[in-house]
């Protein structure tokens, strides 16, 4: 049997409050994190779409206006989950520029037979079936934002993954560390 069809999503939305600049463009290793990450997604998935605010940010690929107008990453996963033209959605922050292809493939393998499957670490990177699409509308549309607490009320794996990839990236210290690690 073939390999179930996945869409990537990059997620781009986020405000940077704490970074002082949009982490999309901030580099590591002279790459900019969006295009990392895009090319992560490419490197394991057969559809990408990278949603945000639309005009925003100048990247080298289009960027999905969310729909929201909240900026929080259930908007992204609702939005996401929409979109894709496939069942089986993988969603990556832009501020995890660690995570792997294999990392993602791992999410998707283990969200056989349930909505989510997640690290140790949290709700993202991590990987949606359509099926959470419902609970993830009702909740956002009742504002109850957090997608962490979106995962009790979905069929639920979690995944161990090695957490010094999972590292977020929040701050320019939090990257300087990363260049030096």
């Amino acid at each position: 049997m073939a390999a179930e069809r996945l869409t990537g999503v990059l997620l781009v939305g986020g405000a940077s409050t704490r970074f002082g600049s949009p982490k999309a463009l901030a580099e590591l290793d002279g790459e900019p994190l969006a295009e990392r990450a895009w090319r992560t997604l490419g490197e394991a998935c057969d559809e990408r779409i990278a949603l945000g605010k639309s005009g925003e940010l100048e990247l080298p690929f289009e960027v999905v206006d969310d729909g929201s107008g909240v900026r929080a990453p259930i908007a992204g996963v609702v939005a996401g989950l929409a979109a894709s033209t496939a069942n089986l959605v993988v969603f990556l922050p832009v501020d995890c520029p660690l995570v792997t292809p294999d990392m993602l493939r791992s999410l998707a393998a283990a969200c056989d037979g349930v909505d989510a499957a997640v690290p140790q670490t949290g709700p993202l990177p991590g990987a949606y079936r359509k099926t959470a699409l419902p609970v993830l509308q009702r909740r956002l549309a009742a504002e109850r934002l957090s997608l962490r607490e979106s995962l009790a009320e979905l069929e639920t794996r979690t995944v161990e993954l090695d957490e010094r990839l999972l590292a977020n990236v929040n701050t320019p210290a939090d990257l300087e560390r990363l260049a030096r690690e």
